[in-house]
């Protein structure tokens, strides 16, 4: 059984999403043995990774940051896209923070990284905009040294 997760930007451009999707499909296809996605459940990477899973056939498990995470952090144009995913995630884990800030973040990406074997970064390799950001994450799994494979493919942007 393979344990992947992943940590990525989630200020995606709509025309970089198919192009994140497959690229993260071709990778989540070369574990032939069961496939557990691990994610924050985030806009963008996180959520496209968590359809990548699904649809190599692996299921996904989510870690939410913060109890406030659903209400304060997931924009009305995201919700019902949030609230499908959450719904087909095999187990939801919140950590014990009240609010969502960047050491609730970087706390739920520490506790992503102790249970997967390798990471998937969807980043363009720019350092982190504050702590707990994709390159701080890619950073953290390196020094443990957790194998990180960076998903960025021609094309792909950020708003």
């Amino acid at each position: 059984m393979a344990r992947i997760g992943i940590t990525g930007h989630s200020n995606l451009t709509a025309a970089s999403a198919p192009l994140v999707r497959e690229a993260l499909v071709t990778q989540l296809s070369l574990h032939h043995d069961r496939l557990i996605g691990v994610t924050c459940l985030a806009r963008g990477a996180d959520q496209i990774f968590a359809r990548a899973v699904l649809d190599v056939g692996g299921s996904f498990e989510v870690v939410l940051p913060a109890a406030d995470y659903r209400d304060r952090k997931v924009k009305p144009d995201n919700a019902a896209a949030f609230d499908e995913l959450i719904g087909k995630a095999s187990q939801v884990r919140t950590m014990p923070f009240e609010e969502s800030n960047r050491d609730a973040y970087m706390a739920a990406s520490e506790h992503v990284l102790s249970s997967v074997d390798a990471m998937l970064a969807v980043w363009d390799g720019r350092p982190s905009g504050g702590r707990g950001g994709t390159g701080d994450v890619v950073q953290a799994a390196r020094e443990r040294g957790i194998p990180v494979t960076v998903v960025w493919p021609e094309g792909a942007e950020r708003e």
